[in-house]
């Protein structure tokens, strides 16, 4: 990790310390990014900052300074930890002041980013992922990437606990996504995924699928659909910043299509790869 951001500083994480009464660590009050790299390279780095004001406006968190300054320090930040592979993950919370449930009269954002090495998941890229549903047991504003993870990591975990590297999560019987993804399927050559309303979160990899889909000529609807349509499907894969575009081979106890990835998922990955 070498050195991580900690508000407008570079420092050694060993000098870093949290207050025990931030907000982030007590209330959850705070909003994530995730960053993928590719050869010392952020992908869709706009993207990724313009939701994070947008989160941070959604829950009226001042961020401490604007997103100019804040590109600069993470790209500072990955070139002097010499990352070229990897995950960048930025954190804010609403910052320190003494414990209590309304916001603070007088308070400092705390603003924390640390890259992490890591390969690219080409295994479930090229061979697919197993999963399972369950039930979405989220809060109603999915949209605002929050600290508020719980939900997502009890249904992470059951996925694990069945062998499975996803859970996807239906409310009544309707898809919404994974528990740390996006769900696609595609039937008769179309691909449906769920509207970008408050019970999802618009992930970018989700985005610059619609793009390729246009750039294709691949038709796509965005509505909400079942299980039984997952069932259904000839194809579903995920989406997410670091899964990319990964291909769903099994969910729960049966196979998705003949169990191996299809063809609307390999055009798609053909051409997320010459975006990297």
């Amino acid at each position: 990790m070498g050195m991580i951001l900690i508000d407008d500083q570079l420092t050694k994480r060993e000098n870093a310390h949290i207050d025990i009464e931030d907000r982030g660590y007590q209330f959850g009050d705070g909003i994530y990014e995730v960053f993928r790299v590719y050869n010392g390279k952020v992908f869709r780095m706009q993207d990724h900052l313009d939701r994070f004001q947008r989160s941070a406006d959604e829950i009226g968190l001042q961020l401490p300074y604007g997103l100019d300054r804040l590109q600069s320090f993470l790209e500072q930040l990955i070139e002097t930890n010499g990352l070229s592979e990897g995950n960048v993950y930025l954190q804010a919370s609403r910052g320190v002041a003494p414990r209590s449930h309304p916001f603070p009269e007088e308070s400092r954002s705390v603003l924390v980013a640390y890259t992490i090495e890591g390969e690219r998941p080409l295994e479930y890229i090229r061979n697919g992922i197993r999963t399972i549903t369950e039930a979405d047991i989220r809060w109603l504003r999915c949209d605002i990437k929050s600290l508020n993870l719980l939900g997502a990591v009890l249904a992470k975990q059951k996925a694990k606990e069945h062998g499975c590297q996803e859970a996807i999560l239906h409310r009544d019987g309707t898809v919404t996504e994974g528990s740390s993804t996006n769900v696609f399927l595609v039937k008769d050559g179309q691909l449906i995924t769920h509207p970008a309303n408050n019970l999802i979160l618009h992930g970018i990899t989700r985005l610059v699928v619609l793009e390729l889909a246009e750039e294709l000529g691949i038709p796509v609807k965005e509505e909400t659909f079942t299980l039984e349509d997952l069932r259904k499907a000839d194809e579903v894969f995920i989406t997410g910043t670091t899964v990319e575009i990964s291909p769903v081979v099994q969910i729960d106890d049966y196979h998705v299509g003949d169990g191996k990835p299809g063809p609307v998922v390999h055009r798609l990955q053909e051409a997320f790869e010459k975006q990297i």
